[in-house]
């Protein structure tokens, strides 16, 4: 498991993306490690824009599954809104939804955890290295 603290600025979901990236590449298929890559840089987001708060960092990889988990200090938890279609935010739950293998959020004594889970098939491997991806 790798975490890191972010203060809530947007730079921070820059950062969320080039962790899960590093962390990830060389152990992870690739579109799992998009897949992850996008759901951190979504939930990092929503925390800074909702929660606006310090903001933690976890990722964990396990064998068929990579786990990314945000955590803040507000007790406010995320649901989904409905905005215009031309609006340029209120998507992120969505893209999270369709992301996930699984998602949920968590109450905490210091606020909540919002996570998401991609699963992948890590038995399934060709000779190239690739991984079957299951979302």
């Amino acid at each position: 498991m790798v975490t890191l603290d972010l203060p809530p600025e947007p730079r921070s979901a820059t950062r969320a993306r080039e962790l899960v990236r590093d962390r990830l590449a060389s152990v992870a298929p690739p579109e799992a490690v998009d897949a992850a890559a996008l759901l951190a840089t979504e939930l990092v987001t929503n925390a800074v824009l909702h929660a606006r708060t310090r903001i933690v960092l976890a990722v964990d990889l396990e064998p068929g599954r990579i786990l990314v988990r945000v955590g803040d200090e507000s007790d406010a938890m995320p649901a989904r809104r409905n905005y215009a279609t031309e609006a340029a935010t209120g998507r992120g739950l969505a893209l999270v939804d369709e992301l996930a293998t699984a998602w949920g959020v968590d109450p905490s004594p210091r606020g909540k955890e919002v996570w998401a889970e991609i699963s992948f098939n890590a038995a399934t491997t060709d000779e190239s290295g690739a991984h079957e991806v299951s979302t």
